[in-house]
Formats: C-alpha cells, structure tokens, sequence
C-alpha cells in the first residue's frame, strides 16, 4: 500500500504526477486532482469527493467550457439545500447590539405661510425619514458573493480582489452567513451558505485563495447561482443580498441584446424578486450599462471602481451598511387634512411611490433601512385659498409602517402634521432649506439622466450644456450657495460636465461615473462614484460604513507601510561615521 506522502503526489483522476507550478486542488478529505481533471466534475453541479464520496463544503475555482445556447442546462434550477443553520434568533440580536428608538419623521413646508387669499399649485412638503442609530440591534445577513474570475482579472486584480474578499469575511459577524460564487465561462458555488465562525471564516478564506482567472465573462450564469444558493435556503436570515464584481463585458447573457435582459435573471419560478444586488465595476473596462441596469432592477446600488486600489474601500462601505440593517419593509403614508389639498406628485426616485386618483393620499414603499440612514421625498400639492377666519391650513398627515429587522416586530410611527399659517398678507417669510436642498438635488439627478441620454447618443455638447444650466440655477439660489450639501453638488455637477463633453473621457469613464452618481441619489445611497469611498463629504454615507472604510484604508495603509529597519547597534567605543555609516573606534590619547 503507497504511503500517504506519495499518494499526495498523484493526482486521484488521471494517477498523473502533481508538477510543481500546475494548477492544482486538494480536498477536505486529502485526495488531490489536477484543476484540468476536476474541473468538468464539479461544473456539472458534483460536490462530493469522486474517490470516497466525502461532501465537500470548499469547491475548487473551475471554468467549464462555454454552454450552448441551445442547452437546456441553461434553464435548470441548482437545488442547494446544504446551508448552515443560522443562529437563533435572540442570540443573534444580543450579539449584534442592543434595543435603539424607532423611525423619526418630520416634515418641511415649502414656506411657513401663505396669505390667506392666495392659492398655490404644486407647493412642496418634505417627508424626511431616519432610521435608528447604530445602537439599535441589527438583523443577521445572508450574504452571497458573486466574483468575476475571467481572464481579464488576472495578476493583480485578482490579488486585490482577494484582499478585500479577506476584509468582508474577517468583518463578519458568527450570526452572519456566506457563499461564494465564482464566474468566467461558467459559475460556480465554491462555499456553500455557512455561518462566519472561525471554522467558516477559515473555509471562505481557503475557497478564495483558489481563485484562478482564465477564460471569458459570464455574469448571468453568475447571477443565477447566487439567486438559486438563496431561493433554495432551508434557513433564513432576516437580512439577505447579493454583491457582483466585474471588469468585462459579459460574452454570454447580453451580448448582441438588450442590458435589460438581466432583469429577469435571478427570479425564481414563483417570479419572486431576489434580494438586492449591489453591483461593483471594476476598473475601466466593465460593462456599465449592465451592471447598472441590474442593481437597478434589485433594489441594489452600481459602485464604480475606477481606481482598482480602492476595491476593498468599496467593500467596506457596502458592508457597512448591510451588517446595520435595522428596518425593513418601511412604507411611508401621506394624507391629506384640508378637504381642499389635493396630492399632485411624489418625487420619490427609485422608490415606488402611489398617488390616489382623488390626490387625497399617498405612499412611498421605502423597504430596508441602515442604521442612521435617511430618506427624503418631496410630497407636491395644490393648496387652496383659506377662508377668512382660517389662522392655519392642515396640509397632510404622516406615517410609516415598518419591522424591526433585528425582531421582526411591526412597528408604526406618526409625524408632525404639515401645516402652514394663513395671515392676510405675508411679508419677508424665508423659504425652507431643507426643500430647497431636497428640491436642487431632484432637479440635478433628472438633468444627469437627460445628460447622459444625450451623451449616449453621441450629442456630448447638448449633454453639456445640460448639466451647465443647471450648475447655473443652483448658483441663482442664494441659500443654496451657502449650504455644504448644495455646494458638493455642484461640484459634482462640474466634474461631470467635463466627462459628457469630452467623448473619449466619456467612453473611458464618464459613462460609468455618472451612471454611479445616479444610481447613488435615486436610491440616496452611498456607492463608490469613481472616487475613494470617504473622499469629500461622502453623500449619504452613515456613521458605521464611514467607520467600516476607515477600518479598511488603515488596514491597507498599514500593509503598504515599509518595514521598520532595526536599528544598528554598535559596540562600546565606536561611533557612526558621518559619511559611510559604519562605526570607527577612536584611539584614546
């Protein structure tokens, strides 16, 4: 009988030796391949050992050859019903924090006072949300992560890639669960859902390390995975999302068609939605379009990595915020008090929103909600004259209805009511600045919208000029110019006119930036918009994924920091030369 040593230098399949520098797998259960000879096992959806039938719960990085379009495999659903159980409930919530307060609303009348005899169409009330503070207990995640393995990501892209990977799974909690899921012509689930203990955290980091990139970009196969690991959970987090990385364009989903053919990819049979999908374009070459189209379609945010650097920053924002999750479901609702308020619009951006067809009510389905994070909507109505005894007009009462994360418990909470006085005449009233920054940060995500449309169809100059007026009605508002929000914005606005313009910049990186930039205010959420996660005043970053980046740049400033040389010692009696360095005795006299 072979002694174990020369067993491990055979590969189990083929019985060929294992060269030293050939791509490589050795199992749980110690029998070694060739990644050429295990490869087409394991892409064929076969994840126990073909030797002595041990389940592997660590799959190796393979890329099987390019399916047909025609194949029916296409089509067929993974059943991954081998998730680890998740931690009850109780323990988890008394590991991840302690009992906060609840949603704060308020509300923000345009004006505080309208005469009494007039009448206004379309005035603005701003409904602003915010979340529990970090404080609050946080609901455990079902995270999986979908990594593009083509060859493009080959050297160091991958080795950064791996780094950061390394930051997710360190920063996960032993309530909070993981897949991984690898892609290039293929995908593959290289870890099933498991919980980050030391013993999961030491198998996600083993299946990473296994990272080989070879071959071309398959992001729907990708997607598809991750959506069967989640629709086929025996166990259930409170919390679950999906985050996608890619540098290519993807040669199998899209390619010839339409981007929005992504939408449908991750529903499952019952054509229930998946989680949200947070989408990360890495480096300059990635398809925009379409990972922007698919957070989009989720729910998700589109992070665009132009600096390959700072992939693992851009990780830990998205971390920051899905292990803080405090409330979901959260659905604002809006009625009218005056019999003559009529609800004309809800600037809700991303977030579907409902207007009765009397206008008497509203509502905005707001959904999930980090700790510390806010939402602002501009609820638009027509207010009518008062009557002559009428000192204050009621315009519209709030509420939110959500569940607490962490238990699960519905929760209901009211505003304020908006109301604004009614004198006879009305002199020298200021205007909100909370509607009036909410009212420029509308008007500014439509004109990127409009901007890039024009740039896509290659009218960069109309794109331009776009974006300029509305850089020039900001500075008209005098409020505006003195308000640091209003002011980033503006900023912002500046840099993406020189990306629209110029259509090379635009091609190269304007198209992914401003694509970011908006997927980031409609869902006024933070996302890597090209720049380093923190840079400026990092809009609508919260407390914790500030936090959680300035944990990842330290830690890879730290790893980049040379090693401190050992100081010399030098024996009794010698000094350091000036010139040379080195130590002299000096004769005694």
């Amino acid at each position: 009988m072979a002694d174990a040593d020369a067993d491990a230098d055979v590969c189990a399949i083929c019985l060929g030796g294992m060269v030293r520098g050939q791509a490589g797998f050795t199992a749980e259960c110690s029998h070694a391949f060739h990644l050429r000879c295990i490869s087409a096992s394991v892409a064929h959806g076969n994840h126990d050992c073909p030797l002595c039938k041990a389940p592997w719960t660590v799959l190796p990085a393979v890329n099987a050859p390019p399916p047909s379009s025609s194949s029916s495999s296409r089509q067929v659903r993974r059943t991954y019903q081998d998730d680890e159980p998740t931690v009850p409930a109780q323990a988890a919530a008394a590991n991840n924090g302690g009992s906060g307060a609840g949603v704060v609303l308020r509300t923000h009348c345009e004006f505080p006072a309208l005469a009494r005899g007039a009448a206004r169409e379309h005035f603005a009330v701003l409904v602003h949300a915010k979340a529990p503070s970090s404080e609050a207990a946080r609901a455990s995640l079902d995270l999986v992560t979908v990594l593009d393995v083509s060859g493009s990501m080959a050297g160091s892209k991958l080795a950064l890639l791996k780094k950061a990977m390394g930051f997710v799974i360190d920063n996960l909690g032993p309530a909070d669960r993981l897949s991984v899921v690898s892609f290039s012509n293929n995908a593959s689930r290289l870890i099933r859902l498991s919980r980050m203990s030391d013993t999961g955290k030491a198998a996600a980091k083993q299946a990473v390390g296994s990272l080989v990139a070879n071959g071309a970009t398959n992001i729907g196969e990708g997607l598809r995975v991750a959506a069967d690991v989640l629709d086929c959970r025996r166990h259930v987090n409170a919390v679950a999302s999906i985050m996608l990385l890619s540098d290519g364009q993807d040669t199998y989903t899209a390619a010839g068609g339409d981007a929005a053919d992504y939408i449908t990819l991750g529903y499952n049979g019952a054509g229930v939605r998946p989680p949200a999908v947070h989408t990360f374009g890495f480096g300059t070459d990635h398809d925009a379009a379409a990972m922007h189209t698919i957070a989009e379609a989720t729910g998700g945010t589109f992070s665009f990595i132009q600096n390959q650097a700072i992939v693992q920053d851009a990780f830990a924002q998205c971390i920051g915020g899905l292990l803080t999750v405090v409330v979901q479901e959260a659905r604002l609702a809006v009625t009218c008090l005056h019999p003559g308020v009529r609800v004309r619009e809800v600037k809700s951006g991303r977030y579907d929103s409902h207007v009765d067809d009397d206008g008497r009510a509203s509502s905005v389905d707001v959904g999930e909600l980090y700790a510390d994070e806010e939402r602002r909507f501009l609820i638009l109505m027509d207010v009518p004259t008062a009557e002559d005894a009428e000192e204050v007009t009621g315009l519209v009462k709030v509420s939110c209805t959500y569940q607490d994360a962490a238990t699960g418990q519905a929760a209901t909470v009211d505003g304020d009511d908006a109301v604004v006085q009614r004198p006879v005449e009305v002199t020298g009233v200021e205007p909100s600045m909370e509607v009036e920054r909410e009212r420029l940060r509308v008007a500014a995500t439509e004109d990127m919208a409009a901007a890039r449309e024009a740039a896509d169809r290659g009218e960069h100059a109309e794109g331009g000029r776009i974006l300029r007026r509305r850089v020039a009605a900001m500075k008209c508002s005098a409020r505006a110019h003195k308000d640091l929000d209003c002011e980033e914005l503006e900023d912002e606005m500046h840099d993406y006119i020189g990306l629209v313009e110029d259509r090379q910049q635009y091609q190269k990186f304007g198209h992914a930036r401003i694509l970011s930039g908006m997927s980031s205010h409609r869902k006024q959420r933070a996302a890597t918009v090209g720049k380093a996660p923190g840079s400026g005043r990092a809009a609508y970053a919260t407390p914790a994924m500030k936090k959680m980046v300035d944990k990842s740049r330290e830690q890879r400033q730290t790893a980049a920091a040379p090693a401190p040389q050992p100081k010399r010692k030098h024996g009794r009696g010698q000094q350091p030369d000036s010139k040379s360095g080195t130590g002299k005795r000096h004769k005694k006299h």
